[in-house]
């Protein structure tokens, strides 16, 4: 009798310990799924919501800069053309837009680099 009592209430416990992870990882991976959401979104928008995240959860809890590294692969292929984008030029006296320069079918040449 007692034995059977000491059963009862081990296979409680262990239903409870499962049915509490199974939480946990369900809570876990609806977290993983929302902040990789949010950084497909623009950088701002990324930055409100990171800046309500309070101290480190995110870098501690999440697979952080695995869901960034995928969230900010893009899609851009060897071959593909280049998204069309302006840049202002550096006397800041106009716009350059990608498109206008593709438009004449003539090579363009994307230099980055850093003026620091």
């Amino acid at each position: 009798m007692q034995n059977d009592v000491s059963n009862t209430k081990r296979k409680a416990v262990r239903r409870a310990l499962v049915r509490g992870l199974g939480v946990i990882a369900l809570l876990w991976v609806i977290g993983c799924m929302s902040i990789y959401a949010v950084m497909r979104q623009p950088p701002e928008e990324f930055a409100r919501v990171m800046a309500r995240i309070p101290g480190p959860v995110a870098f501690l809890v999440f697979p952080f800069e695995t869901l960034w590294t995928r969230a900010r692969a893009g899609s851009l292929q060897v071959g593909s053309p280049a998204p069309d984008f302006a840049l202002t030029k550096l006397d800041k006296s106009a716009q350059i837009q990608l498109s206008a320069l593709t438009a004449h079918r003539q090579p363009v040449v994307l230099v980055f680099g850093s003026y620091t």
